[in-house]
Order: structure tokens, then sequence, then C-alpha cells
């Protein structure tokens, strides 16, 4: 199985199996989303497609973040904390980020599309594994904005290593969230949106027994999460 690792910008360029990861924190909140009961989550570039999606949608919630906050309308924001407590029974989120969500919108949605974070990894190599492809492809969603997103490139590393069954310690790979560079810059206290349980419930591994999969509905992509 080839393995291939490409930044936001070439997300096009995908093939075979496609993974987009964005750990701090898209996939990690859509994740714990799935987890409190949400049925459908809807990925879309732009405020100004959420607001119009809630709209058209009865009863469906928007979540996301612009230069890392909450816009002002949102029902939520990036924070898998946010959803500590929520019943979201049967709910239709509307998802709205600067890295993850874009990553799914360029992406080749001609190939099998996951989203994917560390809460879901075992999930994900596992749904993987089933299909044998002779690709596949991990979009590091981090890699933008003058960030090194070695959070999501350690994720990808991490899942690579669980399809090559080499046993790896999921620890060697979450380490990577602080020493990346959004990481170091929340040590110092430079990101005031991130908060120290977003950081730790983003490093929990293989917490969900379901994989995130990603679907062309019409004009806009679908996200569910599947049992594996």
């Amino acid at each position: 199985m080839n393995f291939d690792y490409l930044p936001l910008s070439r997300a096009n360029e995908a093939q075979g199996i496609v993974v987009v990861i964005d750990v701090l924190r898209a996939f990690t909140t859509a994740a714990y989303a799935f987890n409190k009961g949400v049925e459908k989550i809807i990925p879309v570039g732009t405020s100004h497609e959420a607001f119009g999606l809630r709209n058209k949608i009865p009863g469906s919630l928007i979540m996301g973040e612009e230069q890392g906050r909450k816009p002002i309308g949102f029902d939520f924001g990036n924070s898998p904390a946010e959803f500590i407590d929520q019943d979201l029974s049967q709910k239709t989120l509307i998802q709205r980020t600067s890295a993850g969500t874009q990553g799914l919108i360029r992406s080749n949605t001609k190939s099998e599309l996951l989203a994917a974070s560390f809460v879901v990894a075992n999930a994900t190599y596992e749904y993987i594994s089933v299909l044998h492809p002779n690709r596949v492809s991990f979009i590091i969603t981090g890699q933008s904005m003058g960030r090194d997103g070695d959070e999501d490139l350690a994720c990808a590393d991490y899942i690579a290593a669980l399809i090559q069954n080499q046993n790896p310690d999921p620890e060697r790979f979450t380490s990577r969230i602080l020493t990346s560079s959004v990481g170091r810059s929340y040590l110092l206290g430079e990101i005031k949106y991130l908060s120290e349980k977003d950081i730790a419930m983003s490093c929990q591994v293989d917490l969900f027994d379901f994989v995130m999969v990603v679907k062309k509905e019409g004009d806009f992509l679908g996200m569910y999460p599947e049992a594996v």
C-alpha cells in the first residue's frame, strides 16, 4: 500500500482513499458531536453558506470557526469541550472551519473520502484495511497559514503505522501535538481560543468506534459516523 501526504493546498491531487485530517480541532470536534447523537454533519467553505443552509434545514445548527474563534450567529464554536454536556440526537450540524472543512471540499470527491483525528484513528485504520486500497492519501490540513501541521501529520503517521502492523505507541504520536507550531504557540499563550480541555480531548486516541465517512450529496457533502 502506498501513502501520499499532501498539504491543504494540494488536496485536489489526492488519489485512492483520501483521509482529511484536522486534529486541532475540526475533526476532533466532529467526532465528539457524533458521539452526542448528531446524525449528519455538512461541511462547508464559508459562513455565508452555513447560514444559508441553516435557514433551509429545519432544526439544524452551525458549528465552527473563523480565525479560530466562533463567528457571531454560530451555535457552537470549534471546541470539542462544548459538546460534553450536549444531547444532539438526530440533529444535523453544519460545519465551517479554516482548515478541516476546506480539505474535504477541495478533495477529489470521486474517491473514498474520510475525515479523521486521533479519537477515531483506529476505526479509520480498520475501515481502510477492509478495503485494501493501493493508495491512501492523507491531507494534512494543518500545513496551511504558515503552520507546520505536525499534529495532523502525526495522526497520519499513526494511522499508517497501524495499517503496516507496526504496533505503534500512541503517545509517541500524540506528543507531537504540543511540539507542532500550533502546540508551541498554545504553550506560549499566543493562541487564546485553544483551551487546555481542547488539547486534552484532542490527545485522546481511539476513543470512538466509528469512522467518519464523507459523501457527495448534490451541491454539498454529508459526513456520517459509520461503525466498524
